[in-house]
């Protein structure tokens, strides 16, 4: 299918409630949170995306989180990137594993590294990281402080090596407050 006749195809389904763009990775098309399922459901059984291949989230700050999933069509050979905006205050969706399986696994993922809640999902627990861990290590405000509790081994500063040119001063990584780690 073209983009042409697929921006239709979801224009027409939508009432006009979504947004399309054009991109190297096929079309992407913007809709409501409320239409989330839905439209996963229309591009699987309507425009043949049977192929689910992945779901991610996107930190985009005072906006909130970007969910995006990626579905192609094996049939009429297209990629869709179907995308939502969910708010940073309470990031929820329902789960998608109803309409993909495979999203099960990327769900799972995308909560523990975002905090983004899938309402409804069969076992949404930790999946990557250790047992206890705090955070949610994908957004942007978490801070990165195994760089200051401990030593790069690396060098990345020029005389970190132990030869060459004396050490400049040194800089905290992003997101570490100048008062944080053991040399505070």
């Amino acid at each position: 299918m073209s983009a042409v006749v697929l921006e239709a195809a979801w224009t027409d389904r939508f009432d006009g409630d979504v947004t399309t763009e054009e991109t190297e990775a096929g079309l992407s098309v913007g809709v409501l949170p409320g239409d989330w399922i839905a439209a996963l459901t229309f591009a699987r059984d309507v425009l043949s995306c049977e192929f689910f291949d992945w779901i991610t989230g996107v930190d985009e700050m005072a906006e909130g989180f970007a969910v995006v999933a990626h579905v192609y069509s094996l049939e009429k050979r297209h990629h869709l990137l179907v995308h939502t905006r969910v708010p940073r205050e309470d990031p929820r969706l329902p789960t998608a594993v109803g309409v993909y399986r495979g999203a099960s696994w990327h769900e799972r993922e995308t909560f523990e590294m975002f905090g983004i809640v899938f309402d409804d999902h069969p076992n949404l627990v930790p999946l990557l990281l250790p047992d206890g861990f705090q955070g949610n290590p994908l957004r942007k405000d978490f801070v990165l402080a195994s760089r200051v509790a401990k030593a790069w081994p690396g060098a990345k500063e020029p005389g970190e090596s132990g030869h060459g040119a004396p050490s400049r001063r040194r800089v905290r990584p992003p997101g570490v407050p100048d008062d944080w780690g053991p040399h505070a």
